[in-house]
């Protein structure tokens, strides 16, 4: 895949000296007519983005063989500071770490991924893995515990609840921090343990296996750990888009007459560029297509109003208006990590309306994620079976949901098929979006 290039920002957005020049002065001198600038969800190394990349990227010159009209196609990977637990499976990639896991608790790999992505944690992380180690029976241990992750964000939490931060709220204004952090220690932890059951994740691989109250607690409290990082996460993708992807492309876009640019994202990737899109001004009308794989944030951040609350929207309203071709959104029913884990971790304090039970949360519409049942309460949104996208025409602009479940189907517990995206339907499903083939 020629010509390509890496985009690499810091938590903050700030971009790799270099590249953003680098890019510019190749794209201008490549002549290149189209640009897919794809964004990874989680993953611990570069080296593992990188290969991502290939493989997902590996299909694309075959599926262009079929356009009608001269395509000069390059690719940009953006590279951005997030992680994934290693117990969470991507068909056809390596194991980050031997499978069955060789004991319980946090294994050397998943702290070192922590501690990179939450840096000047480590001592925390250190007890963290002891307490997991230990387990014990022991209701001021286990409070210790989800009190320590709760101290892992501590400035973002406090952002969260006085509505101050730009980028970590799906819904505005957000009611509140996630319950996960407020709620009742053990309460949290039954949840995210009975959320795990429904994911069909094994006691043994995960923390044990022996079955017993106290075994179910702790692997709800690693679990808690999980999707508090992942929070993080979630929240820096919408830095990163906003302060630093979308000010390249617009600087793309500043020399006319610029490669339309086709945006992909996975997981918290898609968030990374669908806030991208926003910060682009609206003058500027660069961005040609926009595709989230899996998304991992809320099915509500594009709707203008919330079904739930009419004097709200979500943090993206109408993102749908600002781009020039349509806004494809491939959900499947095999994602676990979305249908189950999400709404538990998404659940915002202070809403006594619903249970803490996995079952009821996973049909609760308010807390679900664009990946599990795609755009929600956009006025005009299609829906098409993947089959249909394939050979249908496309809408040429506005919001369109795609059931990606015929090819987005494998992967283990308890992440299920979040990561099952490379595949030759998607990348022809991307370039149709952007209207690059029939």
């Amino acid at each position: 895949m020629e010509p390509y290039w890496e985009l690499t920002f810091d938590a903050d957005g700030d971009m790799a000296p270099g590249e953003r020049d680098a890019l510019v002065r190749g794209v201008g001198d490549s002549g290149i007519t189209d640009l897919v600038v794809f964004a990874h969800g989680w993953n611990n190394r570069r080296s593992a983005a990188t290969l991502l990349y290939d493989q997902f990227f590996a299909p694309f010159p075959g599926v262009l063989a079929d356009a009608p009209s001269p395509v000069r196609l390059g690719y940009a990977g953006v590279f951005w500071p997030s992680m994934r637990f290693t117990d969470e499976p991507i068909p056809d990639f390596p194991p980050l770490r031997p499978a069955p896991a060789a004991g319980p608790g946090l294994d050397p790999a998943t702290l070192r991924a922590l501690a990179d992505v939450l840096p000047g944690s480590e001592a925390t992380l250190d007890r963290l893995a002891e307490l997991l180690e230990r387990r014990p029976e022991d209701e001021e241990r286990l409070a210790e515990f989800v009190a320590l992750v709760r101290g892992l964000v501590p400035e973002r939490l406090r952002a969260a609840a006085g509505d101050r931060d730009p980028y970590g709220h799906d819904m505005e204004p957000d009611a509140g921090p996630p319950a996960m952090f407020t709620a009742d220690p053990r309460a949290v932890c039954e949840a995210f343990a009975e959320a795990l059951a429904a994911t069909g994740a094994p006691a043994a691989e995960l923390l044990g296996g022996l079955g017993d109250a106290w075994e179910k607690l702790w692997r709800g409290a690693l679990e808690l750990l999980r999707q508090a990082s992942y929070w993080e996460m979630k929240r820096r993708a919408g830095t990163v888009g906003r302060a630093g992807l979308g000010p390249v492309l617009a600087l793309l876009a500043a020399d006319p007459p610029g490669p339309r640019i086709h945006l992909v994202g996975h997981s918290f990737g898609g968030r990374l560029v669908a806030f991208a899109a926003q910060a682009v001004p609206e003058h500027v009308e660069c961005v040609h297509s926009l595709t989230l794989l899996q998304g991992a944030f809320s099915h509500y951040a594009f709707a203008p109003r919330l079904p739930f609350a009419l004097d709200r929207g979500g943090a993206l309203k109408d993102l749908h208006r600002r781009i020039r071709g349509p806004l494809l959104c491939c959900h499947s029913g095999y994602d676990e990590a979305l249908r189950v884990l999400y709404p538990v971790a998404s659940r915002v304090s202070g809403d006594n309306r619903s249970m803490w039970g996995a079952d009821r949360l996973a049909n609760d519409p308010r807390w679900g994620a664009m990946g599990h049942d795609g755009v929600q309460a956009v006025p005009g949104t299609t829906t098409l079976t993947l089959a249909r996208a394939l050979t249908d025409p496309l809408p040429e602009s506005g919001c369109v949901n795609v059931d990606a479940s015929a090819v987005v189907r494998r992967g283990g517990p308890p992440s299920g098929a979040h990561s099952d995206i490379c595949h030759g339907e998607l990348a022809r499903l991307i370039l149709r979006a952007g209207r690059l083939v029939g």
